[in-house]
């Protein structure tokens, strides 16, 4: 019998004006097509990724979307490697796989319940995301870990003894990127009272800053107070170290906000568009040995020194645009 092969069935026509292909766009390339950027907060994001997964190389970095959550802002970003893909979720900062965590939802809520745990334990130093103040909380980590440990009034003047170290590294850091008046007096290096007085008249100068000046000048010189007491004194004991641990954070955290402040000249305003979307950076590679800088989130105005507003914008490492 003889057989006949059947005509072979049509190919339906592509609809009209619909061009298809099946070759990805190179990740390299999808920066090409980006229609808002934020090339500072991408270059942060493909730098932490760099350092926590050392053996990919970042093709490219885009920010999904951002969440608020209880009142706390997370930001959602979708990182291509030349190995895989990561989502990078911040505060705290932390990358998951997408091959294991392919549900963005999902991950989220992991996320959030892990921050929460980690916040709940004592901060440890990122050397992957290095700041002016790492020796100070380092310092201060090991006057919390020597308090959680003591017994003997011996241990509790230990910790004074930590803390008092901690204060003269805060002024040190500070003093190295703080512009004194050049009639002002140098006071010694462990002089912690004397460079209070200072960097506060420099930090929180004017009139209008008088009450607030004083105040940190106050709570300051109290606490290099309670902590020589405490270094000194056979009375020591838990709640005077936990008390005295307490008030070195709290002029920690004031000294690094008056600098965060004098970054902006006094103001969180961009200078050229007037956005209060300012961001701040640190960057290991500003001379002498890193510092923090400025960026718009609305323009491409910066201060970082070495760029210019006429440059191109960095990208991510790795990537090309």
């Amino acid at each position: 019998m003889n057989h006949t092969n059947p005509e072979p069935a049509p190919v339906p026509a592509p609809a009209e004006g619909c061009v298809t292909h099946t070759h990805p766009i190179e990740p390299e390339e999808l920066a090409r097509y980006s229609v808002e950027r934020d090339p500072f907060s991408e270059q942060d994001i493909a730098n932490y990724v760099h350092g926590q997964a050392r053996d990919e190389i970042v093709k490219h970095v885009e920010r999904i979307k951002q969440e608020i959550v209880l009142g706390d802002p997370y930001e959602i970003w979708d990182v291509t490697t030349d190995k895989g893909r990561w989502w990078v979720i911040t505060n705290l900062t932390n990358l998951y796989s997408q091959h294991h965590f392919p549900s963005l939802d999902y991950t989220l809520s992991f996320h959030i319940g892990l921050m929460m745990r980690m916040r709940s334990r004592p901060e440890q130093i990122d050397g992957n995301d290095p700041t002016p103040f790492d020796e100070v909380f380092r310092r201060l980590q090991q006057a919390q870990s020597r308090h959680e440990s003591a017994v003997e009034a011996e241990d509790y003047q230990a910790v004074g003894m930590l803390l008092r170290e901690g204060l003269i590294s805060l002024v040190g850091a500070l003093r190295r990127r703080t512009e004194l008046p050049a009639d002002i007096e140098r006071p010694q290096d462990a002089n912690f009272i004397g460079w209070t007085e200072a960097l506060m008249n420099t930090l929180c100068g004017g009139g209008s800053n008088k009450e607030l000046r004083q105040h940190l000048k106050n709570t300051a010189k109290e606490t290099w107070q309670l902590a020589n007491w405490l270094t000194h004194t056979r009375s020591a004991d838990r709640a005077a170290s936990s008390i005295a641990i307490q008030s070195c954070d709290t002029v920690t955290g004031h000294f690094i906000t008056l600098l965060e402040r004098q970054r902006t000249g006094g103001t969180q305003e961009c200078p050229a568009c007037k956005s209060r979307n300012v961001r701040s950076h640190f960057d290991i590679d500003i001379e002498p040995d890193g510092d923090y800088f400025l960026s718009c989130g609305v323009c491409d105005w910066t201060n970082h020194p070495g760029i210019e507003r006429s440059e191109q914008l960095p990208q991510p490492s790795g990537s090309s645009a």
